[in-house]
């Protein structure tokens, strides 16, 4: 772990904890269609990016960030704030202020439209979310209605661990790279690397999701990533790594830590959240599931790795 400036590791249970989805499950669905409202308004105002990179959130020091939004000539910046349990609407010398608290999505959506009205931030989003099962409208949506504070707190700890070894990991490819950063209609974190090669058309049946896929998976990818969990095959919180088109051979590479595995139905290789947490040191656990799943898929697909990845790590601080 030499290419890690030791003021980024941190291996305590403060900073990776457990977080069981049976206790905290309808929390984590309230949390995903209010970061789906956020992201819709950011999707709205600014230039698409390739890979849909310009929808994104960021890990803040205090929760959740769209970073800064322009609009005419102001700009304004939404940031869950998961340790005082308000979403902030920064706007110059203005700033609206939202409760977190258990409340339902349709009463969060209903103050957030009018909040940023009375900031003369006039907007547009369709209110439907996207990437869930059975959707209901944002406007219509009293299921989903509940927030523990503890839980929104781990959740933000566990996402600023993550963020900062998957920054370590991307730093090491000199190829074309994503941020790290959080995608609210999957609600996960995640890094992409990319070979260069075009990728074969997606012709996935949704109308919605193929939009979405042939945009995000134009070129070859090995992307790895961090989800909370919520449902399917594997409920709980899990590290996973696919390369999309999936190369021949992917699932038979052996990968490290010993705990990793791979999902055949998902085609992905999984880590759980609670071998990371139980690990002697976490952070070197998982760039370990990092680098050898995107080794085992640069290889097998045959990414021109030497011209892809840096040689020499720098160290800390070094230009």
């Amino acid at each position: 772990m030499t290419d890690v400036p030791s003021t980024a590791i941190c291996d305590s249970y403060v900073c990776w904890p457990f977080l069981p989805l049976g206790a905290w499950q309808d929390t984590r669905d309230t949390l995903h269609m209010w970061t789906q409202i956020v992201g819709k308004v950011r999707l709205a105002l600014t230039p698409r990016i390739n890979h849909w990179w310009n929808v994104a959130l960021y890990v803040s020091a205090r929760g959740l960030t769209t970073s800064a939004i322009p609009y005419g000539d102001r700009v304004f910046e939404i940031e869950f704030d998961f340790l005082e349990h308000q979403l902030l609407i920064k706007s110059g010398p203005a700033t609206g202020i939202i409760p977190l608290a258990p409340r339902s999505v349709a009463d969060f959506y209903q103050e957030f439209m009018s909040t940023l009205r009375a900031l003369k931030i006039n907007v547009t989003i369709w209110n439907m979310p996207v990437e869930i099962a059975n959707p209901i409208p944002f406007d219509q949506d009293k299921t989903h209605a509940s927030y523990d504070e503890e839980y929104a707190r781990r959740f933000w700890r566990t996402l600023v661990s993550v963020d900062s070894v998957f920054k370590v990991f991307r730093s090491r490819f000199i190829g074309k790279s994503s941020p790290v950063h959080f995608f609210w209609g999957s609600f996960d974190l995640a890094v992409t690397r990319f070979s260069g090669r075009p990728a074969p058309e997606r012709n996935d049946p949704d109308p919605v999701l193929r939009k979405i896929m042939q945009e995000a998976y134009s070129h070859e990818v090995i992307s790895a990533g961090w989800w909370p969990g919520g449902g399917g095959d594997v409920k709980d919180a899990a590290f996973y790594c696919y390369a999309a088109p999936t190369p021949q051979g992917f699932a038979d590479q052996k990968v490290r830590p010993a705990e990793a595995f791979y999902h055949r139905q998902l085609g992905e290789f999984l880590l759980t959240h609670r071998d990371v947490s139980l690990a002697r040191s976490p952070t070197t656990a998982v760039l370990e599931f990092l680098q050898s799943t995107y080794e085992a898929g640069a290889s097998v697909a045959k990414w021109d790795r030497a011209s892809l990845e840096r040689t020499e790590q720098p160290a800390a601080g070094a230009p």
